[in-house]
């Protein structure tokens, strides 16, 4: 009799315990929650960004492994750029060249200045000469005529006059042609400043690839897989690794219509995964969506327009994450809470023990 009595008594024990471990499972699953409080199933996740090769090219090296913790700006990969060094070497002597064509445009033009002032003075100097040849030949007509001189004399004054107006004729021609040759090298200045030009643009083009060559972390985070290895060749855009911001981590769950109606930006919130149900992480509203994501065929009742679904996304302050920065896991599956009632208390079991 005392045997069955035991087995009585353990067998209520077990129901009880069972019925308490329900409840409670119910409770944290969403249901038997305060009017003010709601819930739904989801996981942890993070925002993901891919590190990636601006331009084509083969893989030198990389410098993190799967599960590195990184910083931001940290030097992650290392492409290889010796084919870029050729080509920058090269538009260096070409910028070389122009900078000499330039010197050597300088130097044609000063030249020409220097001829056109030559010429412009021999042209002074013609021309005055053509003025006294001119005037001579103008007395020897009027001597002439009054017999003074001799016809050879006229003759010979009016020949110099010739001269001298070829003379000045020649000396206005180089004069001219000296102009022309300040303006051709006026030209290859122009052309040497247009040559040093493109071959700067084409050192700072290469420079600006060998620089995307380097890839650097964008913000702090840890590795989560490697996507190329050293020696591959990956095309424009390719992926090399992926990393997982750990300062945004948040967990996407889904509300009915008339809960996420409710639900504010900044609500309170509460997190519990599954792997620790013991420890309760707090974490505020930052999005509900406004577009449901269950939309049934018709939705003229009021009844079949709350079966609406919309997201809604809890995040982690990153204050909480850089605490406990390596214990930070995405995937983990869970439960979150919202209180979009602020009158309404937390339950007893989402106030206690709270992530700091």
């Amino acid at each position: 009799m005392a045997k069955k009595l035991g087995a009585w008594v353990a067998t209520i024990v077990v129901v009880a315990v069972a019925a308490g471990g329900y409840a409670a499972w119910r409770n944290l699953n969403g249901e038997g929650l305060p009017e003010g409080i709601a819930g739904g199933n989801g996981r942890i996740e993070a925002t993901e960004i891919d590190i990636a090769a601006k331009t084509a090219g083969r893989i030198s090296e990389i410098f993190v492994n799967e599960g590195d913790f990184i910083d931001a700006g940290e030097k992650l990969v290392q492409m290889d750029t010796r084919q870029l060094e050729a080509q920058k070497r090269e538009a260096e002597a070409s910028l070389r060249s122009a900078k000499t064509g330039l010197d050597t445009a300088n130097a044609t033009i000063e030249q020409a200045k220097a001829e056109k002032r030559a010429a412009e003075a021999i042209v002074e100097q013609r021309q005055a000469a053509l003025n006294s040849a001119q005037a001579t030949y103008e007395r020897a007509q009027r001597l002439v005529q009054t017999n003074v001189t001799s016809r050879q004399a006229l003759e010979n004054a009016e020949a110099t006059a010739l001269q001298a107006k070829a003379g000045l004729a020649a000396a206005q021609a180089s004069s001219a042609a000296a102009s022309a040759a300040i303006s051709t090298a006026q030209s290859q200045l122009a052309k040497a400043e247009a040559a040093i030009d493109a071959a700067q643009a084409s050192i700072d083009y290469i420079q600006t690839i060998i620089d995307d060559s380097v890839l650097t972390a964008p913000r702090p985070g840890r590795v989560q897989y490697l996507v190329a290895q050293p020696g591959e060749v990956v095309a424009a855009g390719g992926r090399v690794l992926n990393i997982v911001d750990l300062t945004d981590v948040y967990m996407n769950f889904f509300l009915p219509t008339e809960q996420a109606g409710r639900t504010a930006i900044g609500a309170e919130a509460r997190l519990v995964l599954d792997a620790a149900p013991q420890l309760i992480i707090p974490a505020s509203i930052s999005y509900v969506s406004d577009v449901a994501q269950f939309t049934p065929k018709a939705v003229e009742t009021e009844i079949e327009r709350q079966k609406l679904m919309f997201r809604v996304k809890a995040r982690i302050a990153p204050e909480l994450l850089a605490e406990h920065i390596d214990l930070v896991k995405t995937g983990l599956p869970g439960m979150a809470y919202v209180r979009h009632d602020a009158a309404t208390p937390w339950p007893q079991m989402l106030d206690g023990n709270l992530a700091k």
